[in-house]
């Protein structure tokens, strides 16, 4: 096996490598993404179910989870950011894509205070936290595709394999 292949097979950092060498920052997004995704489910159809409570409710607390898992996935997705080369292109996008979950975190995380102060309980979902809900979810997709742009080419055996050095350093 050449130096090239054996490289190809090592993770960029151990840290980053999660089973069979794939990041973990990727699949702990799912979480956030689909609780918050499913809480505007949640608030819009609490106004037109008969019984609001238990979808107000569950809105509410997926809004909760999604705020956690968040910053889980935010934890991890730094130490992606900690290999990328400064001053690439890969880098800048993967800073904005930073920036811009963090005010969807801070955003999430006021929208969850918001609701637990905001009686009364039981009520459909007021229309203005629809708003910041959906104007979040917007967001959310906006961050979806510059995470993509950026993302974390890990080096293993495959499809990246040797080139994904290269896609690290040259931004792609």
């Amino acid at each position: 096996m050449t130096v090239r292949a054996q490289d190809a097979k090592r993770p960029v950092s151990a840290l980053l490598a999660g089973p069979q060498g794939h990041p973990y920052h990727p699949m702990l997004v799912a979480l956030p993404i689909g609780a918050w995704v499913t809480s505007l489910v949640f608030d819009v159809a609490s106004r037109v179910a008969s019984h609001a409570a238990f979808l107000a409710s569950g809105s509410e607390w997926l809004i909760g989870a999604g705020v956690v898992g968040a910053v889980l996935a935010g934890a991890v997705g730094l130490l992606d950011l900690a290999v990328i080369p400064p001053g690439t292109p890969a880098f800048r996008t993967a800073c904005a894509h930073m920036y811009l979950n963090l005010m969807l975190i801070f955003a999430y995380a006021g929208n969850f205070a918001w609701r637990c102060r905001s009686p009364p309980h039981g009520a459909p979902v007021r229309p203005d936290m629809i708003a910041l809900s959906a104007a979040s979810v917007a967001a959310l997709c906006v961050s979806g595709v510059s995470g993509r742009k950026a993302r974390l080419p890990v080096r293993r055996a495959g499809r990246s394999g040797v080139h994904a050095g290269r896609r690290l350093r040259d931004g792609r």
